[in-house]
């Protein structure tokens, strides 16, 4: 990878940016942040959706560029379909944030409510494309649990 300051301090603002479905999660959280490099004097940010289609995509890009804009960059957004994204990418942190913000981290059965394994699932449809429904049998909560992709 190549590394400078100037590329270093550009990631580092990249890095920050919030998705818009989970904001206690930044895109370099979730591993949908795939490189960040110069072009001549143009950012240009390569993403990869959690899932295609994923209607969020459109407002990380628009963050991405406001952030960039805000240091006075001049930035281009580009999505990248392949390799598709999987849960693999994401950090033990993002995974950590998500069950803090009552969300079932991907490929665990805990409970975000009460720490139990008793939980199942309820839906495989939940509020976002990437999410399905789990309750949970100790203390009857319903949770979003954050599907596994391989």
């Amino acid at each position: 990878m190549v590394t400078s300051p100037r590329l270093d301090a550009v990631r580092a603002i990249v890095s920050e940016v919030r998705d818009p479905e989970l904001p206690s999660l930044t895109i370099q959280d979730l591993g949908v942040l795939r490189e960040v490099r110069f072009e001549g004097e143009t950012v240009v940010v390569s993403i990869t959706p959690t899932y295609s289609g994923c209607p969020a995509l459109g407002v990380i890009a628009e963050d991405i560029t406001a952030a960039l804009r805000s240091h006075s960059f001049e930035s281009r957004v580009e999505t990248v379909l392949s390799p598709a994204w999987t849960t693999d990418w994401m950090s033990e942190a993002a995974r950590a944030k998500l069950m803090d913000a009552g969300v079932g981290a991907p490929g665990s059965r805990t409970c975000p409510n009460c720490d139990s394994d008793q939980t199942r699932s309820l839906s495989e449809y939940g509020s976002t494309a990437c999410q399905a429904l789990h309750v949970c049998e100790s203390c009857s909560e319903t949770f979003p649990y954050f599907k596994t992709h391989r």
